[in-house]
């Protein structure tokens, strides 16, 4: 019997969330490779995008003090500012959880963070600003996620017409460039199933190691998320320039296998954590549908859409998700209505709505702990992107779940605060290199 370093660090994880059961209060939209937060989590370290006019105006991670019982929890207590402002986006812990790596879709720069020596104020130690030249014309690293010894880039566009077209680019944890893997299209097939359907998008990357596959999802170029939003919805080229479809890779090999038809921009992707749980949920946020990835009893790997998320007559526009460590409830933030659904999704063919909550004026991302217990949420989606006026507000803002219902925990300003617009959120702890 064979087994690869990706299955025995995987069955490694396995056993820890077993032996360790709720003690685990990780994000549950972590890589399965990396290594998991036991306890609560203690910081909250926030990717804000720099606004002109608004404290240092820079790009920043911010530190929030998320210990329970401390004078200074829910508050600022640390940023580091990385110069200028390249469009603060998504990012990801590598496997050993001592960096994190955070991404600016408009500048293509990616900087690295030393988590380890100091939880409690992170280092940049790094910036790669050759990301274009050294994968080959690939623009907007935007997903970066954790595999063993490496890390792997979903990215958004390219530097010849910044369309949609984009790969997926991997480096090793040391910040070297090693390949780039380009999402297949009609005309450049690579072999896959449906290639009548592929469009070359990327976006979000997500693997299931145990069945030896990685889902990515697809959004659109440099040329529409950099326009203005109110420009972006009534010009109808750009509105034609968003993916339509999930792809389906070999996770080993690096080799793209099928192409699923995913109308409306699916976004983020997250996979069941059950042994069992042979599939992922997405999010068209173009029209606001819930999809299913899954394995069917055959062991094809199908995609299906299982339900409408809000109205979607009134396009709500959901833009992130987050399931539950037992693979029961489904968070889907929509930010048009700035509201938080949550599903039950034992069946996941059947998504139940069962809590509904406004968070705020606007509303992109959330982060759920391991044991279910604490959930954050983050208002900017992109710089240009977000509401005008009294409409734009930009907060940090936890809540307590109970199994029932979202109860208020706090809220940091960050306009109020001069630290700029909150994007993504990691979860941080500094018992965890003890």
């Amino acid at each position: 019997m064979r087994f690869s370093i990706d299955s025995l660090l995987v069955g490694l994880v396995g056993f820890v969330i077993a032996s360790c059961g709720v003690a685990l209060a990780d994000e549950t939209c972590e890589s399965p490779y990396s290594l998991k937060i036991q306890g609560n989590e203690e910081f909250v370290y926030v990717w804000t995008v720099g606004e002109e006019g608004v404290g240092d105006g820079s790009d920043k991670l911010v530190t929030v003090d998320v210990r329970p019982g401390s004078k200074t929890y829910g508050q600022a207590i640390h940023q580091e500012p990385v110069g200028g402002r390249h469009e603060a986006h998504h990012g990801g812990f590598t496997d050993d959880r001592r960096h994190l790596w955070l991404a600016g879709l408009d500048t293509s720069h990616i900087f690295i963070f030393d988590v380890a020596t100091n939880p409690a104020k992170p280092k940049l130690v790094k910036t790669i600003t050759d990301f274009v030249a050294a994968s080959g014309g690939v623009v907007g690293p935007h997903g970066l996620y954790a595999l063993p010894g490496r890390m792997m880039i979903a990215a958004l566009s390219n530097n010849k017409d910044h369309g949609g077209r984009t790969a997926m680019v991997e480096y090793n944890n040391e910040g070297s460039y090693i390949a780039t893997h380009w999402m297949p299209t009609a005309d450049d097939p690579m072999g896959v199933e449906n290639a009548a359907f592929a469009d070359g998008f990327g976006y979000d990357l997500r693997a299931l190691p145990r069945r030896n596959v990685m889902l990515t999802s697809s959004f659109t170029g440099w040329s529409n998320y950099m326009m203005d939003f109110g420009q972006v919805v009534q010009d109808p080229n750009a509105m034609k320039a968003f993916g339509q479809t999930m792809v389906l890779w070999d996770l080993h090999t690096k080799k793209p296998k099928k192409v699923f038809q995913v109308p409306g921009a699916p976004l983020e992707i997250r996979f069941a954590w059950g042994e069992d749980h042979n599939y992922a949920f997405s999010a068209a946020t173009l029209t606001s549908k819930l999809w299913l990835v899954y394995e069917d009893e055959k062991g094809v790997w199908q995609a299906k859409e299982v339900g409408d998320i809000g109205d979607p007559a009134k396009s709500p526009v959901p833009v992130a998700m987050s399931i539950s460590s037992d693979d029961k409830y489904l968070f889907v933030t929509t930010f048009a209505d700035g509201t938080c659904r949550v599903y039950d999704v034992t069946d996941p063919f059947k998504p139940k709505q069962v809590h509904e909550k406004v968070i705020g004026k606007q509303l992109n991302m959330v982060s759920q702990s391991w044991d279910g217990k604490r959930v954050y949420f983050t208002s900017s989606v992109l710089s240009n992107w977000d509401k005008k006026g009294a409409d734009n507000e930009q907060y940090l803002k936890a809540y307590k779940w109970d199994g029932r219902q979202l109860v208020a925990d706090f809220n940091l300003d960050f306009t109020e605060a001069k630290l700029g617009r909150p994007h993504l959120m990691r979860f941080g702890s500094a018992t965890l290199y003890n």
